[in-house]
């Protein structure tokens, strides 16, 4: 049995006012667009670190992931199928209704219950087969077989009060249905420009140093930079590359830093035996996807450099990837390494493969979400025409990318992935195990990608107690896929963010920039 606990400390005061801002007012400048209050509609960071400003969950993690109690102050298992929490008493939502079992409940119905959701939080919650309330505070939460990970599950979604069970996403955007427990309380949220959050008063955590935040999305790396010089804002996140060494010696500046969660990658579309963007250079149809050829893959991985991807393109602002995280994290595999550049080899490759002439594709991207994802992109594409695939880019805003892809409309795509848990599995079942709405399996799998040897070691992993045994199946897991060209890695992230002189930010693994690690003075 394993027993978790955690004490809430005391607020401290906000301090003294600096330069022209107000004494409890802070302004922060985002580089990703925000699609929706809604908590259950999108699992994508830009959404997540918002709404965890709002929304509280059962558990929740520190800078480094590491878990901490939230709205649950402890849990632990009952048996090998049961898990117990006990929730925080005397915690209210905005509108000052009580925080109890019926509102976890009502969150574990909704997640997948959202309409139209671009991708669904059920990865979190498809492993419960029953939810039981015990009494007004404490609740189980069974699963088929032993699920370890359970905890760091229930980190991943907000739970909403059960007036809102079956409110649609537009009553959250308004406002009307945002009513969480967090830290602040939605005031306004204007889609591509805004959000306005001010304190809430009756926060039963550590009280937060700003009584009013306004978070500008400001997708232009150009601008965001100007306004963070100018005063307008106190904080930027995604300090652009080629400004970095710049901000770096400013005086006016404080840049913070932390390798991140996050893998950009490529997924192609393995299932379609016709997929709608790969060709003869000619323009006209190959009578088979070349992309579900393992050798295929194999060759486009070779002819990329990655090393010469980090230095030219993120001006060294990133580490080459081997596989989904970074090998400090759980679950990694000490296997696998960085896929060496070989052009010559990949030519051969793909002439043994039956494509001596190559072929050709189109790589769409998003061009306002990832640190310098077009011109990565780019690069990609110039990369993989020199072994004879003729590759173009389209690269168009993520709001109109995510909901294509998941529409499958693409078939070569370049992608981000921020392990939510902060370990393998959240990847390994996101982006390559086989597409199942009902598990909540692959909700990220847009190449919908399937290999029977994967999703039995995840699966294996996934019920494993032991923390060596499963840390070593996840590690097997992830070789099975990336030795089978499931995605191409490219690289990891360093998540840099910007401060005015005077202010601090904690850096966080998971990229997510928060208003209640913004301080004054240095920490």
């Amino acid at each position: 049995m394993r027993i978790f606990a955690h004490g809430m400390v005391a607020a401290a005061l906000a301090a003294a006012s600096a330069g022209t801002v107000a004494a409890a007012d802070l302004t922060m400048g985002l580089g990703g667009a925000v699609s929706s209050m809604d908590p259950h509609y999108h699992n994508v960071a830009t959404n997540n670190m918002i709404n965890r400003h709002i929304f509280g969950r059962l558990v929740d993690q520190d800078a480094q992931q590491k878990l901490v109690p939230d709205l649950a102050e402890s849990w632990r298992t009952i048996d090998d199928t049961t898990w117990e929490f006990k929730l925080r008493k005397g915690v209210k939502f905005h509108d000052g209704s009580d925080f109890d079992a019926k509102d976890v409940m009502a969150t574990l119905s909704r997640i997948p219950w959202v309409p139209n959701a671009p991708s669904s939080f059920r990865i979190f919650t498809g492993q419960i087969t029953e939810a039981k309330v015990i009494d007004s505070h404490t609740v189980h939460l069974k699963t088929a077989a032993p699920f370890p990970l359970m905890p760091v599950f229930m980190a991943g979604f907000a739970i909403i009060s059960d007036e809102f069970e079956r409110a649609p996403t537009e009553d959250f955007n308004s406002g009307k249905a945002a009513i969480g427990t967090g830290a602040y309380k939605l005031k306004q949220f204007v889609r591509g420009d805004r959000i306005e959050l001010v304190r809430n008063e009756g926060y039963y955590g550590q009280k937060p140093d700003w009584d009013n935040v306004s978070v500008k999305q400001i997708t232009n790396s150009a601008a965001r930079v100007a306004a963070l010089l100018s005063g307008d804002v106190q904080i930027i996140d995604q300090v652009p590359t080629a400004d970095f060494a710049r901000l770096k010696k400013d005086k006016n500046v404080a840049i913070s830093s932390v390798v991140s969660n996050r893998v950009i990658y490529l997924s192609m579309d393995t299932n379609r035996d016709d997929t709608p963007f790969v060709k003869a250079k000619d323009g006209s149809a190959l009578g088979k996807n070349p992309l579900k050829d393992v050798r295929v893959r194999k060759a486009m991985s070779m002819a990329i450099n990655r090393p010469a991807i980090v230095d030219r393109v993120m001006e060294g602002q990133a580490i080459a990837a081997a596989q989904f995280l970074p090998e400090t994290f759980f679950g990694t595999s000490k296997n696998l390494k960085v896929e060496k550049f070989d052009a010559n080899g990949a030519k051969k490759l793909l002439a043994e493969a039956g494509y001596p002439d190559g072929f050709s594709l189109t790589l769409h991207s998003p061009n306002d979400r990832y640190l310098n994802d077009e011109k990565v992109a780019q690069a990609v594409a110039q990369m993989l025409s020199r072994i004879g695939i003729q590759t173009k880019v389209e690269a168009i805003p993520f709001a109109t990318y995510s909901p294509r892809a998941t529409k499958l409309e693409f078939s070569f795509m370049l992608w981000g992935w921020g392990s939510g848990t902060g370990e393998v599995s959240s990847p390994l079942r996101s982006l390559v195990a086989t597409y199942d709405r009902d598990k909540g399996n692959g909700p990220s799998n847009r190449g919908r990608y399937s290999n029977p040897k994967v999703d039995e070691l995840l699966a294996a992993a996934l019920r494993t107690v032991d923390d060596g045994a499963r840390a070593n199946l996840l590690a097997q897991a992830s070789e099975a896929a990336i030795l089978d060209v499931a995605v191409i890695p490219l690289h990891y992230n360093i998540n840099n963010w910007a401060t005015r002189a005077g202010f601090s930010y904690e850096p966080r693994t998971d990229e997510s920039t928060l208003a209640m690690g913004v301080k004054r003075g240095k920490r």
